[in-house]
């Protein structure tokens, strides 16, 4: 069961620790579960993003075929107002190229006061400073200054983005360093394994920060740390 005392826990984590987290269970290839470098954190400096994923399809380049261009930010705020953990919005931008900016200050402001987590779009992103000011994370491919005809698709249907598809309610981690999904099946288990890898790694760096350190030194410092990870793996997996 994922919980919001979870989510805030998984927080503490950037996403490389937790990706080499979720490598020790080989449940799914090691190149596998999280973004390409086509999603960038617009805001890096941001501590990690953690939520489910509510989804959408986007499109710019035409006019919907009915209603007004932002009809469906009510529907999402219903999704929001309904979600009891934090979200995360998902954007797949069905537009190739790109046409318009996916979201501004006004979306992701609303967004904000529904409780959502940050945002995730394959599109572009404008109004930068005026998010920035929210302190509401955001990934994009890039900024574009106009929304051109902005209007959502299809909503809470999975999407791909950033070469990972991507379903209603999955749990996502995201960073500077990029954004990952965690299996729900062992998301309360990751952030203990987390601080085991921490502590393992610390060996080398601890090692590294020493005085008269050796090419031997250091091989053992890192020998001790893949057995202690080695342990880890094999208990996770047992």
């Amino acid at each position: 069961m994922l919980t919001k005392a979870l989510l805030e826990r998984l927080q503490k984590y950037d996403s490389p620790t937790v990706c080499n987290a979720i490598e020790l269970w080989d449940m799914r290839p090691r190149t596998a579960g999280y973004m390409n470098e086509t999603i960038q954190a617009c805001f890096p400096d941001l501590p990690p993003m953690v939520g489910i994923a509510t989804t959408a399809t986007f499109r710019s380049a035409a006019a919907p075929m009915q209603g007004d261009a932002y009809s469906s930010l009510s529907k999402q705020a219903e999704i929001l107002e309904q979600t009891e953990l934090p979200a995360v919005v998902v954007f797949q931008d069905l537009d190739e190229p790109t046409a318009a900016a996916t979201f501004g200050e006004v979306m992701c402001t609303t967004y904000k006061a529904f409780g959502a987590a940050g945002l995730i779009t394959t599109g572009t992103g404008r109004d930068l400073e005026q998010v920035a000011a929210l302190d509401f994370p955001a990934f994009t491919s890039g900024a574009q200054a106009a929304h051109g005809y902005c209007h959502m698709v299809d909503l809470q249907i999975p999407v791909s983005v950033g070469g990972v598809m991507v379903r209603p309610l999955e749990l996502l981690h995201g960073d500077a360093n990029g954004v990952t999904t965690i299996p729900e099946s062992i998301a309360s288990e990751v952030p203990d394994v987390c601080d085991e890898i921490i502590r393992a790694e610390q060996i080398v760096l601890d090692y590294l920060k020493g005085d008269g350190i050796t090419a031997k030194g250091f091989d053992e410092a890192r020998q001790a740390c893949a057995a202690e990870i080695k342990v880890l793996s094999t208990r996770l997996k047992g």
